[in-house]
């Protein structure tokens, strides 16, 4: 294999571009492509597709690509003044996923990877931060029992639980320095239990390991459903990015977030995100503590909220659409991680589509080109008539328009099973993860008791076009006896329930539903493809309904 494999970002040396996302994936594409724009990124490297897929034909790394990695690794020592496994200024890195398709939490990430019993110490005694080191060593251990070996997910989470309860700590964030270094040794021992052999302590074993785990993880089964559902090849592999790490849990002047600089629901024009201070971005995106909303950033650290307002505006200014960002906060400094164009709804898409036009930022054509022909069904799907009699029990996140009436599911599994008899069903989550892939697909609706608007439930919902409500703290879900507690109100297994994705309400029962109503931002999408078109229209009437949509008008200018 003579091509290059590995391509630089940042620290001054950046070798990708954002047109290079066949080869980089788009997430090692655009951050390369944000360095190149002085967007402060963590430097790291990008390990190509094509890469992948030769190592999934033969099982092994290709010749020559260890010792590129290892090349790569001592620069990135050089440039951040650390040594990876060092007892003294510690180098820890992430190891995630990018496809040329975005494929929002379908393939694995490895965060703080580098961590051992020796780095731990080191991490401690030069952050003069006991409870950050602790809390970076346990987070790499469940990452990497889980995504490297395989282990549950579960497992871990309930060592953690159960020291909460045992410690009287209402949330992670309860927990001390101490508690977390007693978690490590758990974690540890679960690990030898479940495997046989110790937590790997060779930081260079690590990431061997992790990199082979994100290649392998093209094939999982919820990455190929995600390529099954959206038509994306599944020969075209993923690429791999090895990125220095940048904390967002070393105090409260760190956090990390995730934000559109659009919102991804409406299609207003405003900033639209969350942020968790003193966490981890998997945190975030996993739905397991409920996010501050974006402006929360603005009170607390006016100076960053400004920094990324104007890396907003510079990277939508470029990519010419809504973007969808990450960005880490460490000591009070900015860094962006990720950014690429953002699903949307289809009532966003045209909204989107007729501002960018207006703004002077695209033409007509190219506005036409940002909106799916196929997800223009979605503004004919019903909504809750508010002059109903509605029985509101709670009101969630309204994370994805519309509304959605079914029978209360609990698992992805019985979302499959029942909507295969013809069943309308809702399926009701702690949180979801991107195994319930396939139950989110089938449901009518998705409500979650924690995570954000931004989490895995709210991006996957929105861009499948479904109703979904999140962050409902209100509720008790109890997935073991397949109940919901709610103010006072018992909801079991089958029941119905309705959910309003414009107010974040739930509903007790069937709700009464009313046709939607185009709006003005549809109707002048539709004369400008009838200006534009050069092939004939044949309008695709929605069944039942009296609006039409030109659906081949659109697919025509595609």
């Amino acid at each position: 294999m003579t091509e290059k494999m590995i391509y630089s970002f940042g620290a001054g040396q950046t070798d990708g571009s954002a047109d290079m996302r066949d080869l980089l994936g788009g997430k090692g594409a655009n951050l390369a492509e944000m360095a190149s724009l002085d967007i402060p990124v963590p430097p790291g490297f990008t390990i190509t597709t094509q890469v992948c897929v030769d190592y999934l034909k033969q099982n092994a790394f290709p010749e020559g690509l260890w010792e590129g990695v290892k090349e790569q690794m001592a620069l990135l020592e050089e440039a951040m003044g650390a040594q990876f496994g060092g007892d003294e200024n510690p180098l820890l890195v992430s190891v995630r996923s990018g496809a040329r398709e975005s494929m929002p939490g379908m393939m694995d990430t490895v965060l703080n990877l580098g961590m051992n019993d020796k780095t731990v110490v080191a991490l401690e005694n030069k952050s003069g931060n006991r409870r950050f080191a602790y809390d970076s060593y346990r987070r790499f251990i469940n990452m990497f029992g889980n995504v490297v070996l395989e282990m549950e997910h579960h497992d871990f989470e309930s060592k953690i639980e159960a020291m909460k309860q045992r410690k009287g700590a209402g949330s992670d964030l309860d927990l001390t320095a101490d508690d977390l270094a007693e978690l490590v040794d758990e974690y540890a021992a679960l690990v030898e239990e479940k495997t046989g052999s110790s937590f790997p302590q060779d930081p260079y074993d690590q990431l061997r390991l992790a990199i082979e785990a994100v290649f392998n993880s093209w094939n999982n089964e919820r990455a190929f459903t995600y390529r099954r559902l959206y038509h994306i090849p599944h020969d075209w592999g993923t690429a791999v990015n090895v990125q220095c790490m940048v904390y967002g849990n070393m105090g409260e002047d760190c956090g990390t977030g995730v934000a559109f600089s659009r919102n991804p629901a409406t299609g207003e024009d405003a900033l639209y995100g969350e942020i968790l201070f003193n966490a981890q971005g998997e945190d975030v995106v996993a739905g397991i503590r409920t996010p501050e909303p974006i402006e929360s950033l603005k009170q607390k650290m006016p100076g960053c909220y400004s920094e990324f307002e104007e890396i907003t505006e510079k990277l939508e200014a470029h990519y010419k659409d809504m973007q969808d960002m990450e960005f880490t906060i460490q000591n009070g400094r900015l860094f962006m991680l990720q950014t690429r164009n953002g699903k949307r709804t289809a009532a966003a898409a045209v909204r989107i589509a007729i501002q960018l036009v207006r703004e002077g930022v695209i033409d007509r054509r190219a506005a036409l080109q940002k909106v799916e022909p196929d997800s223009l069904d979605q503004l004919l799907h019903p909504m809750i008539d508010a002059e109903g009699d509605l029985k509101v029990v709670a009101t969630g996140l309204a994370a994805s328009p519309g509304a959605a009436v079914g029978r209360v599911v609990f698992t992805a599994a019985d979302a499959v099973e029942r909507a295969e008899t013809g069943e309308p069903v809702i399926l009701v989550r702690q949180e979801t993860s991107p195994e319930d892939i396939n139950g989110m697909n089938v449901s009518q609706g998705i409500l979650t008791a924690r995570g954000g608007l931004t989490s895995h439930a709210a991006v996957v919902a929105r861009q499948m076009g479904k109703c979904c409500v999140t962050g409902c703290s209100a509720l008790n879900v109890n997935a073991n006896e397949k109940v919901i507690r709610v103010n006072g109100e018992t909801v079991s297994e089958g029941d119905f329930i309705s959910l309003n994705g414009n107010t974040g309400e739930v509903i007790l029962g069937e709700a009464k539903l009313k046709q939607p109503e185009l709006s003005g931002d549809f109707a002048t999408l539709m004369e400008w493809a009838d200006e534009i078109r050069t092939l004939g229209v044949r309008a695709k009437h929605h069944q039942g309904h009296n609006q039409k949509i030109s659906n081949t008008t659109l697919k025509n200018i595609r």
